[in-house]
């Protein structure tokens, strides 16, 4: 486990009533309501806001990747996340795939950015060898 060494930022939230309650940030910022997935309810679900999440996150670990590498990012680049709940044997369990779009770069610089990102974004590590995971540069 890595330890940090200093705290840039800490997201803080309240939650009530689980997946079928509210979440609200200490800022005021985030204010919504939660549903449970495949229901009729009026809110997200914790699997939409991690994809959100972790979708702006390797954006950014892209970002850094192509400045790294001296190459410029496509104004209309994409990631669509999709995080998955399911059931294995008795447990729930997630599993992902990050579909990156980077339009008009070459695929091998491309798939360049996409592995660099993946080795530097905070989500990424963070699920790394705990979840499945699937990559793919459309």
């Amino acid at each position: 486990m890595t330890k940090l060494e200093k705290v840039l930022y800490t997201g803080k939230t309240q939650t009530s009533g689980g997946r079928d309650g509210a979440s609200r940030s200490s800022d005021g910022r985030l204010d919504i309501k939660l549903s449970s997935p495949g229901s009729s309810g009026s809110g997200t679900n914790p699997e939409q806001l991690f994809a959100a999440g972790w979708s702006a996150c390797f954006i950014g670990a892209m970002g850094l990747a192509a400045s790294q590498l001296k190459v410029a990012l496509p104004s209309d680049l994409a990631v669509d996340a999709e995080v998955d709940l399911g059931m294995a044997g008795s447990g729930y369990f997630l599993q992902a795939r990050l579909n990156v779009s980077l339009p008009g770069v070459d695929r091998e610089i491309a798939q360049a950015l996409v592995d660099a990102a993946h080795q530097t974004c905070p989500y990424s590590k963070a699920t790394r060898g705990n979840i499945d995971v699937v990559i793919n540069l459309v």
